[in-house]
């Protein structure tokens, strides 16, 4: 009788989950900034047409087997270029969030400054008054659905 754990005459081959997910995060990558980085592939590439580029947008490894098809390059020159082209991408993403940085704190600052003057000025009468502030609330309310619906019918 075979023992159910006995070993087979198969090599076993071990599965890196990482690798798949690495892949899968990639390729997700890849798809989302396919639209912005087609202009530069395009000037990189000029002999390959853009509906063919295009029709490769879901997998990165078709790009650059079309890329090495049409140009006559090696698929590892033209994944070396098109990682070149991505790092390149990455690099302007990142000088430009350095630069809005100031002014994303300069909002805050502001935002900071509005909270502390003009919610009080705002909250004082509200809190006297709340019967009038709910009607007032309520007339600018029906009167902006009655523009809104207004410009519909038209």
């Amino acid at each position: 009788m075979e023992s159910m754990n006995s070993a087979s005459d198969e090599p076993q081959t071990k599965v890196d989950p990482s690798h798949d997910l690495k892949q899968e995060l990639s390729d997700q990558w890849f798809n989302e900034k396919f639209e912005r980085l087609l202009p530069r592939i395009q000037r990189e590439w000029p002999d390959v047409a853009k509906q063919t580029l295009e029709a490769t947008k879901g997998s990165l490894d078709e790009l650059i087997q079309v890329i090495s098809k049409h140009s006559g390059n090696s698929n590892y020159g033209v994944e070396e270029k098109l990682e070149e082209i991505f790092n390149a991408a990455s690099d302007k993403t990142k000088d430009i969030a350095h630069t809005l940085e100031p002014l994303e704190q300069q909002l805050e600052d502001l935002l900071d400054d509005l909270n502390t003057t003009l919610r009080p000025k705002i909250e004082k009468p509200i809190r006297s008054k709340p019967l009038v502030a709910i009607g007032i609330a309520t007339g600018v309310g029906l009167l902006l659905g009655i523009l809104i619906a207004g410009g519909r019918r038209n």
